[in-house]
């Protein structure tokens, strides 16, 4: 089993990683470019752009609450697609987090130049490749640590552009909007997608969701709390600087909010601002090493990967040499290439992976993979996620040729990989196997999917085995196709049980049947708890029966689909009294007759038991 990742952010933490990967040149350069685009038009393709991350966030979140595992975008394409397309998703999802953190480090080296103008470039690139080895030892001792201090510095952040919104108030002239659009409505809509690489940070905390407490919680929430501000502050703070600045001014500056800050709040705003933007530069690199550097732990856990990705620091519980690794990247990266170029390719492997992630979620849900159980469920599907999909692709197609040349040979690359390093050595079923399969009308005879889902979720939530579990999981399990009485059912289960009790089988019917006769066992609406004490010491079991069309108790008119049959000896009267306790909590849970009644075999009626929700005891 792979080593365990220390679970350390909560919804505060989620939140700054998602606002703070979005809060950068999205913001504090890219207005000036949209404006010649669109001009004033520039605010609603904002808004636009914004709506169209919908779909991704919605997806991301019902998959990062049914499987909160390192890799995030990964980690789903490859269980939905299989290890081939796993292999592509785990690239491309490094490659586009780590150049455009690296991207971020070299970013502030435009906002320095206004407060020391004679630095120079290599200067800039010093400083970045320090502050990236500064991230990447913080990032080593802890995501706590990485966390508290993008916590601090995106909290910093918005308290300075809410302070820019207020100052530009007075100074608001709703003439600069008209024409709204002197380009025409389709520069709006055309500028949304330019602008909505701005969002595309928003779910990079399904990365690292491995380590997040309570992630059905705590990731949409987030998620949903990020882009929500993120998104006021955006059309706050260009409502405010188109305002303030001019036409010329504002198609000429590169550092439009800094400018801005100059008319409103004097030299002071200028550095204020500047200070602002180097540290939202600086929050998306932080949370960029944090998140890129889960892509190649996952993939070394599946063996696409060398395994010296995996390894997990003892003392600090991170995955060191990921982030090692993420960092050298980074820096080499900083140091050598031409980042503008990459970043373009960068975008449209974030946009191709947004179109595969809302395919997962479709792919996901009709393969009816029983332990897929997001604790958040996208509204409107499978429509938001069609819809995710159209207008990712419209967005590639509109990057132009080259980086869909360039996406391609990337894409090959990947396979090649694949193809190469582990397709002799990795044999997992996908989702899309099993929803083929299924359409297909053929048995199944795979389960890892379903397997490995149960473990992420004792994973996820925090499920300690305890004595009734260990029961469960060796328990007699009896599935009965046809109607048939309760005494006709005490007898199929009697065989089975006179081996492990030590009885004659008519003598475990025979306490059966005269038990039911002095009080019926019938808890709810289907569901019964036959028991009987067994002469004897140590004596506790369990059988499972599922009554497909019923089990017909005496004086009982409904039919009973569920039976929990218990046999414990009389010193072990305080565990009995526990079973009956958690066999309650188990079938007051939601929807659990329903998902009895779906389950497929015995594995997956035991499931239905062991993941329950219940109160457990050591």
């Amino acid at each position: 089993m792979a080593s365990m990742l220390k679970k350390d952010l909560g919804l505060l933490g989620v939140f700054c990683v998602s606002s703070g990967a979005m809060i950068s040149s999205g913001l504090f350069v890219l207005p000036s470019l949209a404006f010649v685009k669109a001009g004033p038009g520039v605010l609603v393709s904002y808004m636009l752009a914004a709506i169209l991350v919908l779909p991704a966030m919605l997806s991301v979140s019902e998959l990062a609450t049914a499987m909160p595992k390192a890799g995030g975008a990964y980690f789903y394409i490859d269980r939905t697609f299989g290890p081939a397309f796993g292999s592509m998703a785990g690239i491309a999802n490094w490659f586009s987090i780590g150049l455009k953190s690296a991207f971020a480090l070299v970013g502030i080296g435009t906002f320095a130049t206004l407060i020391y103008p004679d630095v120079d470039i290599w200067t800039i690139k010093l400083i970045s490749i320090a502050c990236c080895v500064i991230f990447a030892l913080i990032n080593i001792k802890g995501v706590f640590h990485a966390a508290t201090m993008q916590i601090v510095m995106v909290l910093g952040i918005i308290a300075v552009l809410i302070l820019y919104v207020i100052a530009g108030i007075p100074h608001i002239d709703v003439s600069r909007f008209t024409p709204l659009a002197p380009e025409g409505a389709i520069s709006i809509i055309a500028t949304a997608g330019f602008v909505f690489i701005s969002y595309g940070g928003l779910t990079k905390i399904a990365s690292v969701a491995e380590e997040v407490r309570d992630p059905g919680r705590n990731i949409p929430l987030g998620m949903a709390l990020s882009l929500s501000v993120v998104t006021v502050l955006y059309a706050a703070v260009i409502f405010i600087t188109i305002s303030v600045l001019d036409k010329e001014t504002l198609v000429t500056t590169m550092t439009p909010l800094s400018t801005g800050a100059g008319i409103t709040l004097g030299q002071m705003g200028i550095v204020i601002l500047s200070v602002a933007a180097m540290l939202a530069f600086i929050t998306t690199a932080n949370a960029g090493i944090l998140a890129a550097s889960r892509a190649p732990l996952a993939m070394s856990r599946d063996g696409l990967m060398p395994a010296s990705f995996a390894k997990v620091s003892k003392r600090f519980q991170t995955p060191h040499f990921a982030i090692l690794f993420t960092a050298s990247f980074m820096i080499v990266t900083i140091a050598l290439l031409n980042l503008e170029n990459l970043v373009k390719l960068a975008s449209t492997l974030m946009i191709l992976l947004f179109i595969f992630v809302n395919l997962s979620v479709i792919i996901m849900r009709e393969a009816r993979i029983p332990n897929y159980k997001p604790r958040f469920k996208s509204p409107l599907y499978p429509w938001v996620q069609i819809a995710g999909v159209v207008s990712s692709f419209f967005l590639i197609v509109e990057m132009g040729v080259v980086p869909l040349f360039i996406v391609m040979l990337f894409l090959t690359g990947s396979f090649v990989w694949y193809w190469v390093y582990a397709r002799n050595t990795v044999a997992r079923e996908s989702a899309l196997i099993r929803f083929i399969k299924r359409i297909a009308s053929r048995a199944l005879t795979y389960e890892d999917m379903g397997v490995e889902l149960k473990e992420i979720l004792r994973q996820r939530d925090e499920i300690v085995e305890d004595r009734f579990d260990r029961l469960v999981g060796r328990c007699l399990i009896i599935d009965i196709p046809e109607q048939i009485t309760a005494e006709e059912c005490f007898e199929k289960m009697s065989y089975p049980l006179s081996d492990i009790l030590h009885l004659e089988p008519h003598i475990i019917e025979g306490m059966l049947m005269t038990r039911e006769r002095e009080s019926s066992t019938t808890l709810t609406p289907g569901l019964a708890v036959p028991h009987i004490l067994i002469e004897g010491k140590g004596i506790f079991e369990l059988v499972l029966v599922r009554g497909r069309k019923g089990v017909i108790f005496p004086d009982n008119p409904n039919p009973i689909h569920a039976l929990f049959a218990l046999f414990g000896s009389p010193d072990e009267r305080n565990f009995h009294l526990r079973a009956l306790m958690a066999i309650a909590q188990i079938a007051q849970s939601k929807n659990f007759l329903k998902r009895w009644l779906d389950a497929k075999g015995a594995e997956e009626l035991r499931d239905v038991v062991l993941l329950g929700k219940r109160h457990r005891h050591e």
